[in-house]
């Protein structure tokens, strides 16, 4: 049993606050698989604490898109089954991520906005409050000052994520995230996209992906790396794939984990708030391993 997950590759160091919540989350989740909990539970709980906390870039802290909207990406996958869930552009919840569980269990897959917030509210999920005013301020700073956008895809990017197996041999994937800083509305990047941010398959593994949305999305990277550990370490998986990925000049992260619990936590930026959980115990860093060219 195991449970590994990030909080955002990037170029900024992360915060000790931030690294302490990241690791109270972790044990929550492995709590979860040590008393006979699935995979999905423990990576679904994972998530949600680090939604709730408001100091990663999804749940309560996500950013606010151009328009000063808050709108909010989840996705959640069962490698037994293959089941999955995913929600875009959500407003108003607190926990994407628990939405994205609720969709796992309709015949649909993926929902938007309008749909997705109905089934949160159905499901009666916390709602999220908007942003305060010190969050617009500082919107409404950065437009003044004609922000470029590009600067922002280049530096500014994350995402919270998760992979686990569990007692049972099982493997899940989850991710969240408010995407770019200051993006344009209606852009979508690769979180909620099954295969690109997100994959798990009990033969091969779980991957979870962060990192230049666009570039994870052209080389549908999560289902790339899940099929390379068919035959090779996590680690290698993740490195033969960053090799491709160096080709198009992207920038990513990602955690993994195999069927035997062998893990790989790798990164192409100068930081990646990320750890595990085993029966060890907890470690949690602010980088494990760049991977540059």
């Amino acid at each position: 049993m195991i449970i590994v997950a990030h909080g955002g590759a990037g170029w900024g160091k992360p915060r000790k606050k931030l690294l302490k919540t990241l690791e109270r989350s972790l044990r929550a989740g492995y709590a979860i698989l040590e008393n006979g909990g699935s995979a999905i539970d423990a990576v679904m709980e994972t998530i949600a604490i680090m939604e709730d906390s408001g100091q990663f870039n999804a749940g309560a802290g996500g950013n606010l898109q151009l328009d000063g909207v808050r709108r909010l990406d989840a996705a959640l996958m069962d490698g037994r089954t293959l089941n999955c869930g995913s929600v875009i552009g959500l407003e108003g919840i607190r926990n994407p991520i628990k939405t994205a569980r609720a969709v796992m269990k309709l015949p649909h897959k993926i929902l938007t906005n309008i749909g997705a917030k109905r089934l949160a509210e159905a499901a009666e999920l916390e709602p999220l409050a908007k942003p305060d005013e010190k969050a617009l301020k500082r919107l409404e700073k950065f437009k003044k000052k004609g922000v470029d956008l590009t600067k922002f895809y280049e530096d500014y990017f994350s995402t919270v994520g998760a992979v686990a197996l569990d007692r049972s041999g099982c493997v899940a994937a989850g991710s969240s995230t408010g995407g770019v800083a200051l993006m344009l509305p209606g852009r979508v990047g690769d979180t909620p996209l099954i295969g690109s941010g997100i994959y798990a398959e009990n033969s091969s593994g779980a991957v979870s992906c962060t990192g230049r949305g666009e570039d994870i999305i052209r080389m549908a990277l999560a289902k790339e790396i899940c099929m390379r550990m068919q035959d090779n370490s996590p680690e290698k998986a993740a490195k033969d794939s960053f090799k491709n990925l160096f080709k198009i000049e992207g920038q990513a992260g990602i955690i993994s984990v195999n069927p035997k619990g062998k893990i790989a936590i790798i990164h192409t930026t100068g930081f990646m708030a990320s750890g595990f959980a085993d029966r060890k115990g907890v470690i949690v860093k602010d980088g494990f391993k760049r991977f540059a060219k």
